[in-house]
């Protein structure tokens, strides 16, 4: 995704379970815990926090994984 993704931008990205759509909620720029796994994140490379529309899951995905929905 090329634009800047900030919080509250509505998002989709593939996953096991096909194309996942849902809410930025965090933007993470350093390493986090999350789930039992560290999650490398930068100011150059942020990961995002995304709350599932249908299920509620938290994600995180980096955001060349992240496509802008209007």
């Amino acid at each position: 995704m090329t634009k800047t993704i900030k919080v509250g931008d509505h998002v989709r990205s593939n996953s096991e379970a096909g194309q996942v759509s849902g809410k930025v909620i965090k933007v993470n720029l350093e390493d986090f815990h999350y789930r039992g796994y560290t999650h490398h994140a930068s100011k150059d490379e942020p990961q995002y926090e995304i709350k599932s529309d249908k299920s509620e899951h938290i994600a995180a995905h980096k955001g060349t994984a992240l496509h802008a929905i209007d």
